[in-house]
């Protein structure tokens, strides 16, 4: 069944025309007009119910369908997670950075939403894999240290403010006490006034500015640059020092896990998450900033970009699947080349999916016009036929749960 998907326009997403999410919808429906000069940020598809999906033909929205529905779920998944898909797909087109942030474990997010039912409105996890569609921007878990305590010693700018005990303890540190120093460093860095804040970054911008580009370079002058012109004196703008900058290319992923500080920058992606809005933030935003909780929960281990890309498993000639280690969802690549007919594996779970390239048919029992932004929505224990037109291929992405 095809579902029409609810757009998120947040002031933070790419522009009219620019858009990923804008270019889907109006591929998929052209009779909806897109404004040039508006924000198209998201795209939910899924039953969330700040944006939830509606079916076209029946008018109806699919948390309806699925309540009478229930074998269109399947067992195996209403004995994990209730009459519900557990999970949310997007689109995301991002112009500037999101906030600095970090998701709960399921055990976190029910103690935060009894403690705080407003700020924490939910008590589920947010694991979260993002897919880039596009050279895509990240920032994600904590540096090797030596590449912190780097930029410490090379910026005198950002050591000015932090707590020198703090800052001695953590460059004297070695790997088995790196953890506790680094996360009171981070700690010191949070807490600080937000005049120092402006006025450390304002330095070092005016330092940096004057410098030969291989030390604006290697000092991430750029984004620095960037994150400042969007958000003046935040301290989410040291955030690069502390946690790697990620350039990923069109098709790599990451898997955000509880406790992992990241950012998306930009760029577009397909990502997909558990059901939930727990978010604790710690900078980038004008939104509230939990420090307590942020610099209690957060993983001060050390990643490698290697060690954080997260990797696909070919299933088939046709497709293959990221697995993260929870059981809300999973994400599966299709791409079925001109002269092909695919059918997809059949899965216990019911599935969401989006077409991201090529046109032809989809097909369970009646055929559906595949192309650039439509959403089909695959009832658990079926398959769908993808047919590319002739000349042409069909790629999409299909979210499923994970069991």
């Amino acid at each position: 069944m095809e579902l029409q998907c609810k757009v998120q326009n947040y002031e933070w997403g790419k522009i009219g025309n620019e858009s990923a999410v804008s270019k889907f919808i109006s591929s998929a429906h052209p009779d909806i007009t897109i404004d040039p000069d508006k924000p198209y940020a998201e795209l939910w598809m899924g039953t969330h119910p700040n944006g939830p999906s509606v079916i076209v033909e029946r008018d109806l929205f699919l948390s309806e369908y699925i309540k009478d529905n229930h074998d269109s779920i399947g067992q195996d998944v209403i004995q994990k997670f209730g009459v519900s898909v557990p999970f949310l797909l997007k689109i995301l087109s991002i112009r500037k950075a999101l906030s600095v942030q970090a998701h709960p474990t399921k055990q976190h997010a029910e103690e935060l939403h009894w403690s705080f039912p407003d700020m924490y409105k939910d008590p589920n996890h947010k694991p979260e894999l993002a897919i880039a569609l596009t050279p895509f921007e990240a920032l994600c878990g904590f540096r090797p240290l030596e590449q912190i305590k780097h930029f410490i010693k090379k910026m005198p700018e950002l050591s000015e403010i932090l707590a020198k005990e703090h800052v001695d303890n953590f460059l004297n540190s070695d790997e088995n006490d790196s953890s506790s120093t680094l996360k009171s460093v981070f700690h010191s860095l949070m807490t600080c006034s937000k005049d120092s804040l402006s006025d450390s970054l304002q330095k070092l911008l005016l330092r940096l500015e004057k410098e030969d580009a291989e030390t604006q370079s290697s000092l991430l002058y750029p984004v620095l640059q960037r994150l400042h012109a969007d958000y003046p004196g935040d301290v989410g703008c040291w955030a690069p020092y502390f946690m790697n900058y990620m350039l990923l290319r069109p098709g790599q992923a990451i898997f955000l896990k509880p406790n992992l500080p990241h950012a998306y920058l930009s760029g577009d992606c397909v990502e997909c998450m558990a059901c939930s809005d727990n978010v604790v933030r710690a900078g980038l935003t004008p939104k509230h900033i939990d420090v307590p909780t942020l610099v209690q929960m957060l993983d001060y281990n050390s990643y490698t970009h290697e060690e954080l890309l997260f990797n696909p498993k070919i299933e088939d000639s046709n497709s293959c699947i990221w697995s993260p280690p929870v059981p809300d969802f999973a994400v599966v690549k299709i791409r079925v080349e001109n002269g092909d007919s695919y059918n997809t594996l059949i899965r216990r779970s019911p599935s969401i999916i989006i077409i991201t390239s090529g046109c032809g048919d989809a097909c369970d029992t009646e055929p559906i016009k595949a192309k650039p932004g439509v959403v089909i929505f695959l009832k658990a224990s079926r398959q769908l036929t993808l047919t590319p037109a002739p000349g042409n291929h069909l790629e999409a992405y299909q979210a499923i749960c994970n069991i």
